[in-house]
């Protein structure tokens, strides 16, 4: 007779992940603090500067990031990482087996793991590139809007649930100003399956964060329709709560300021007790914990934030389980496990050689085994081998599509007309494109910061129609009142409206340029804005390229062709954006044969495997077009950049 013994228990099985997560969290922080000190204080200088790493900044995102990588996350999930955390980011790969141990020796070197997430220098296992603080939670709203574009557009598969687009934000992220204009365009969108994790340490760059900031913050994500997940206590400080007088804990605790709180952090149990018993004292069952708690015990207890309660954070993250965009505020301790957590002057903070060395003992990591995997942890090597080895993302492959190109035609028939300017023959050419049937405008994408007609792309969208996740159809046209402009509204328009925001223009233009590698199905974005105005974006637009988004950038009136409108939108400057920006090429073409010429070129360009971004600035004033035909010779000399127009 055949038999099995049965398998363990669900409650088994869920504590040994448990067990396996918080294990591998340590090795994480490990491995992270390991790798800057490294860099720091091991590796050989020629000049002997700092290096750098922001050690307290990825000890506060360890939890979190481990239950990410090691639990929550699913192959078609993609995360924004918070740029000071790219150590933790590094660790985490390094045991997922998809980074080196070489890379992680040469931390902020040349040939190593980078500083930040970049998509362009740490390859496949990054799926945004983060640095300029903001612009990586914003980007991940608009990839949320193009998945919905392509699912919505049959362009990839629907067998699959969508995936999540989450952005891990530090809290002084919340300062800058495209993380709200993004927020506000979402809302116009319906934007969905989008998860805003905030790592709210309380401390930036300089200083402790004002106790008045999320006082708010909760109230405005649910003003635009978010949900709201606050991870503020773990499970030590839930069962203190729950003790006798334990309620007057959880007040003294929601009371005390921010600036006060990191202060106790880092003075530790003493520092604790000292206050606890001072404001406190009078009540019998504080008492009994203080007497419970030696030093390190109440260290312990009075830091059991949310943020670093491994249960805590997968039973919040495991709760969430439809599309609807959360922001998730994760109550952590900036160099949580460090010798100077809490300390207001943290952020640049290195730990010293013998700091390093109790902090090594403490680990158990023996010398010599400090870039071993699994060293030091009190779980077998091969049962932590085998958790990896089961996370959803080591099973997944690789992360970066690489889909085939869409075919271009061999030419743009230029725009005819004797006198005419580039801007109106850019919209004659986009609106001959839009009546045609070809692969190629099926795959175009416009996007306009609400200067949508007057860049000229009112034919595009006439014909094509505007992108929304349900129909709605013209009430003007309905109501009867004339008008140039047909705005019906479906999932299969191919044109996105954005309100008049730089910013949020080109984090689009970014999560559509880079629709291909994050999803599988290549799109061919076109935005249009005023050039006067690229200079409101210009971070985002740097941003998006030098995450090798592709698109082709439409900036028109250009020049002085604005004068009556004042020197404000005078475009004087931007022909050097144009030379000096790395991942884009410039163009300002003269004549509609030129542009026609260019703009074919273009559309190959931005889908070769070594190709760039295109930006033309074009021109309101009409002139007098040449009667001509473009051979092979004189196109390549336009691409080029020059030709005679009057021989010589």
């Amino acid at each position: 007779m055949l038999s099995s013994a049965p398998g363990p228990s669900p409650d088994r099985e869920a504590a040994d992940r448990l067990a396996a997560l918080q294990a591998l969290e340590r090795k994480v922080l490990w491995l992270s603090t390991w790798m800057i000190h490294n860099a720091n204080h091991l590796r050989p200088s020629r000049d002997g500067l700092k290096v750098g790493g922001h050690q307290a900044s990825s000890a506060s995102v360890a939890t979190v990031m481990t239950a990410l990588y090691l639990d929550v996350l699913r192959p078609q999930d993609r995360v924004a990482v918070k740029p000071h955390a790219s150590p933790v980011f590094h660790a985490l790969q390094y045991l997922l087996g998809e980074q080196s141990r070489d890379k992680l020796e040469r931390f902020r070197a040349l040939g190593g793991a980078q500083a930040y997430p970049s998509r362009s220098k740490d390859g496949d296992i990054v799926d945004f590139s983060t640095g300029s603080v903001g612009l990586g939670v914003g980007v991940t709203l608009f990839a949320s809007l193009v998945q919905d574009y392509l699912r919505l557009n049959r362009l990839v598969a629907t067998d699959a649930p969508p995936g999540r687009m989450i952005a891990l934000a530090g809290d002084a992220e919340l300062d800058e100003g495209n993380i709200f204009e993004a927020l506000l365009e979402g809302w116009k969108h319906d934007v969905r399956n989008l998860w805003w994790i905030i790592d709210y340490n309380r401390q930036s760059l300089d200083a402790v964060v004002s106790d008045r900031l999320f006082g708010r913050i909760d109230a405005l994500f649910e003003m635009f329709g978010w949900r709201v997940v606050t991870l503020k206590y773990g499970r030590l400080l839930e069962a203190a709560f729950a003790r006798p007088d334990g309620s007057q804990l959880r007040e003294w605790i929601d009371a005390c300021p921010n600036s006060l709180y990191s202060a106790l952090v880092y003075k530790g149990g003493a520092g604790w007790r000292e206050h606890l018993q001072r404001d406190l004292n009078r009540y019998p069952g504080i008492r009994a914990i203080l007497d419970e708690h030696d030093d390190d015990a109440l260290e312990r207890l009075m830091t059991n934030l949310g943020g670093h309660d491994m249960g805590a954070v997968l039973d919040a993250f495991h709760a969430v389980s439809d599309d609807r965009p959360t922001c998730f505020i994760a109550y952590t301790i900036k160099g949580y496990g460090l010798p100077f957590a809490g300390h207001k002057d943290n952020h640049a903070g290195l730990m010293n050689p013998e700091q390093m060395a109790i902090f090594q003992r403490r680990m158990g990591v023996a010398p010599g085994a400090e870039w071993d995997r699994f060293a030091g942890l009190d779980l077998p090597e091969p049962a932590l081998a085998a958790f990896v080895e089961r996370v959803p993302l080591a099973r997944s492959g690789a992360r970066r599509h690489r889909p085939p190109p869409i075919a271009v035609p061999a030419e743009l028939p230029a725009p005819r007309g004797r006198v005419l300017s580039t801007q109106e023959a850019f919209g004659r050419l986009l609106g001959g494109l839009a009546a045609g049937d070809s692969a190629l405008a099926g795959r175009i994408v416009t996007t306009s910061p609400d200067v949508t007609v007057s860049t000229n792309l009112g034919a595009w969208v006439n014909r094509r129609g505007i992108f929304d996740r349900a129909e709605r159809a013209d009430t003007f046209r309905e109501e009867k009142v004339v008008s140039a402009q047909r705005w019906a509204m479906s999932p299969h328009g191919q044109h996105i409206e954005l309100g008049i925001a730089e910013h949020n223009l080109f984090l689009q233009l970014a999560a559509l340029g880079l629709a291909g590698p994050l999803f599988g199905a290549r799109l061919l974005p076109i935005g249009t804005l005023y050039d006067p105005f690229i200079k409101r974006g210009l971070d985002a637009l740097n941003y998006a390229l030098y995450q090798d988004a592709r698109f082709i950038l439409v900036a028109t009136p250009s020049g002085i062709t604005l004068a009556p409108e004042g020197g404000a939108h005078q475009s004087i400057a931007e022909p050097l954006i144009g030379m000096a920006q790395p991942g884009l090429v410039g163009f300002e073409p003269a004549y509609a044969d030129e542009l026609a010429t260019v703009l074919r070129w273009a559309f190959g360009e931005i889908q070769r495997e070594d190709g760039e971004s295109v930006y033309f600035r074009l021109s309101t004033r009409p002139i007098e077009q040449p009667e001509r035909t473009i051979g092979g010779e004189l196109a390549e000399a336009i691409i080029a950049g020059a030709y005679w127009l009057r021989e010589p």
